[in-house]
C-alpha cells in the first residue's frame, strides 16, 4: 500500500486494441459468462484500464487504454496478470459536517454486491475529452451525482488528490464535504436511492472512527486511506 498526495493529474487517452485481452479472449469469454450467471444484470460496456502510471513530483501521470468491461473484470479476478496493466479509477471521500465519513454499500445487482466503498467508479469513455485527456475529476463529480445525487451545489471538493496503490489499483481520492450531519446526510442519500429504478448502491454506511473500519467488507484502498489518512492518529 502506497499513499502519495497528488496536485496534478495528467491522465491521456491512447488508441488502440490492448494486447493480452485480445490474446485471452477465450479465457475471458469463459470468465464472462461464469460472471454473468452469478449477476444477469452485469453489461459488458467499454472502460479504460491504465498501462503506464508514473509520478513525478507532484504530478501523476496515467496513460489509459479502452478495452470491454469482460476483459477488465477478468484482469480484476485474475489479480492483474498482465504486467504493468491495472485499474485507475477516481472517487469521492464523503465526508459529513461533523467528521463522519460515509461509503455506500454496493447494490446486490453489481459485480461487488455487498462491498463497501468510496462514490465513484471506473474510468470510461465519456470522460475522454476531444484532445485525449481524461478527466478524472470530472468523472469523480459524475459518479458522486449518479450514486448519491449528491451536486455542485451540495458538497465542497479538495483542490487536490490523494492517490492510494494497491498492486493493480490506483484510486485517485478526493475530499467532499457536506454541510450536513452525517445523519442528515444519509437519510438524504437513501431517499434518493429509493427514488431510482436501478439504484447502483443499496445503502450507506457510516464510518466514524477506526473502530467502524471494517476490512471484511471494505477493500484494501478504503480501508488504507480511512487508517492512514481520514483518522490517522
Amino acid at each position: 500500500m502506497q499513499i502519495v498526495p497528488v496536485r496534478r493529474v495528467d491522465a491521456t487517452f491512447h488508441p488502440g486494441p490492448w494486447p493480452w485481452a485480445e490474446q485471452n479472449r477465450g479465457l475471458i469469454d469463459e470468465n464472462w459468462r461464469r460472471r454473468r450467471a452469478e449477476k444477469p444484470a452485469l453489461f459488458n460496456g467499454i472502460v479504460l484500464v491504465n498501462t503506464h502510471l508514473a509520478f513525478t513530483g507532484d504530478l501523476l501521470e496515467v496513460r489509459l487504454r479502452q478495452t470491454d468491461y469482460a476483459s477488465f473484470l477478468t484482469m480484476i479476478d485474475l489479480g492483474f496478470p498482465d504486467a504493468g496493466v491495472g485499474n485507475c479509477f477516481g472517487g469521492a471521500v464523503l465526508r459529513a459536517g461533523d467528521g463522519t465519513i460515509l461509503l455506500g454499500e454496493m447494490g446486490a445487482h453489481t459485480a461487488n454486491a455487498g462491498r463497501a466503498y468510496f462514490p465513484g467508479g471506473t474510468l470510461d469513455m465519456t470522460d475522454v475529452r476531444p484532445d485525449g485527456q481524461v478527466d478524472v475529476d470530472a468523472s469523480i463529480r459524475r459518479e458522486l451525482l449518479e450514486e448519491t445525487g449528491l451536486g455542485e451545489a451540495d458538497v465542497v471538493f479538495a483542490e487536490d488528490f490523494i492517490a492510494v496503490l494497491d498492486g493493480g489499483r490506483t484510486a485517485l481520492l478526493k475530499e467532499a464535504r457536506s454541510p450536513l450531519s452525517a445523519e442528515a446526510l444519509r437519510d438524504r442519500i437513501n431517499a434518493f436511492i429509493a427514488a431510482e429504478a436501478e439504484p447502483e448502491l443499496a445503502g450507506v454506511r457510516l464510518v466514524r472512527s477506526l473502530d467502524d473500519v471494517d476490512p471484511a467488507v471494505m477493500p484494501a484502498y478504503v480501508t488504507g486511506y480511512l487508517r492512514q489518512v481520514a483518522y490517522a492518529a
